[in-house]
């Protein structure tokens, strides 16, 4: 079986036009295409053949970017078992990765309290929850809410771009070919 840090891209993404390397990159940052056009405008070499090089360069993207990119960027991502997921309005990937974590099936109790839990996150930190839910179930996500809702604004928010960079790779990682 290969491992994630045996994955290449089918194409390298050096050798790739920048409209396929942002049809297949630009949703990497949900809802946040810049992040992909900002690593192109970077220019890439063979380093970015494999989801950990590319990786890195888009995060030294997110990085260089200033504060209010960054809040437009975590609030790019949706609520877990939020309304969006409800109405069917999910990227694609997002809702993968919700059902991948047993979130679409929670039951009427654990769906209102991702409600309540997602609630009172936005009232303290005027942002939604983040986490990288791949390999996680309903109840550790629920669980992390009620152990991050103690953390202060600046921790959550480095939290955030953190589980962004997580849920990033995973997506390259999916690209590749990978779980």
């Amino acid at each position: 079986m290969t491992t994630n840090t045996e994955l290449t891209f089918d194409i390298s993404p050096a050798d790739m036009s920048e409209a396929d390397f942002l049809t297949l990159f630009g949703g990497v940052y949900e809802h946040s295409q810049w992040v992909a056009e900002q690593t192109l405008q970077h220019g890439l070499d063979a380093s970015h053949s494999t989801p950990a090089g590319l990786s890195s360069a888009m995060q030294k993207v997110v990085a260089a970017a200033d504060r209010e990119r960054l809040m437009a960027l975590i609030n790019a991502h949706p609520d877990l078992a939020g309304k969006a997921a409800v109405r069917g309005e999910l990227t694609a990937e997002s809702t993968s990765e919700q059902a991948g974590a047993g979130i679409s099936e929670c039951t009427a109790e654990e769906f209102e309290r991702f409600q309540q839990y997602n609630a009172a996150y936005k009232a303290k930190f005027n942002f939604p929850f983040i986490m990288a839910v791949k390999g996680s179930n309903r109840h550790k996500i629920l669980a992390a809410f009620i152990e991050r809702l103690e953390n202060d604004a600046e921790i959550e928010y480095q939290r955030a771009l953190s589980e962004i960079n997580r849920i990033a790779r995973f997506r390259l990682d999916v690209i590749a070919g990978g779980e």
